[in-house]
């Protein structure tokens, strides 16, 4: 028998977080508030989209977003001005979001009356897809230019959407990049995944993405 124990922390960390998860998911349904977790690489279009996403609904439900970043309140004011409640969570230094941290967000947000709030979590395709926030859905943005190589790179973050937009299509034609193939890739990690190509610059399939929206707010207000 060794003289020491052994802790399994990470384990523990993860059962810790997806139990709160699961309590505030629990809570927002209550409130009928969607809480969706957008996440994506840095400069990928998160922000660009949602700007297009609150003129597009704006008028048909109450919407906030949450703007995670290390620092900088950038994305916040970008967001307020685009006509949307917003509010910014500085992380620290971490480069994700949990449960607690969302809660905490919510908590000086004021959920309840929103229909729909989206939290835009910290760029990167690594540790964002390792901590449940407690979102009712999870969406992954992923651009041209990165390449359609990333769902073979990055599996988990692929594992764990809901829906992949598939952003700045109006710049493939100049870049090598093969549509069916990243969704091949990401359908080897995620075969119930949905693909919506789009340009948060032109508008292209921006009405599929606000529809995948509606009909997900409105099946969790049920």
């Amino acid at each position: 028998m060794d003289p020491y124990k052994i802790i399994e922390v990470k384990q523990s960390i993860f059962a810790d977080n997806n139990a709160d998860a699961d309590k505030l998911r629990a809570e927002l349904k209550q409130q009928k508030t969607f809480l969706l977790n957008l996440m994506s690489s840095p400069g990928s279009g998160k922000t660009s989209t949602l700007k297009r996403t609150i003129a597009a609904l704006k008028d048909e439900m109450k919407l906030g977003i949450m703007e995670a970043d290390i620092d900088s309140d950038v994305d916040a004011a970008a967001i307020t001005a685009a006509g949307a409640r917003a509010i910014q969570l500085h992380t620290g230094g971490m480069c994700h979001l949990d449960a607690d941290m969302t809660r905490q967000g919510i908590r000086e947000f004021g959920t309840e009356d929103l229909d729909l709030v989206v939290l835009e979590n910290v760029g990167n395709l690594v540790c964002p897809a390792e901590f449940d926030t407690g979102s009712v859905k999870n969406a992954v943005i992923l651009s041209v230019p990165e390449g359609d190589d990333k769902p073979l790179k990055y599996p988990l973050m692929f594992q764990v959407a809901h829906v992949l937009l598939v952003n700045k299509m109006d710049v493939a034609p100049y870049f090598d990049f093969d549509l069916e193939k990243l969704t091949r890739n990401a359908h080897m990690r995620n075969p119930g995944l949905e693909i919506i190509p789009i340009s948060a610059k032109t508008g292209e399939g921006m009405d599929r993405w606000y529809d995948w929206l509606r009909r997900e707010v409105r099946d969790w207000q049920k």
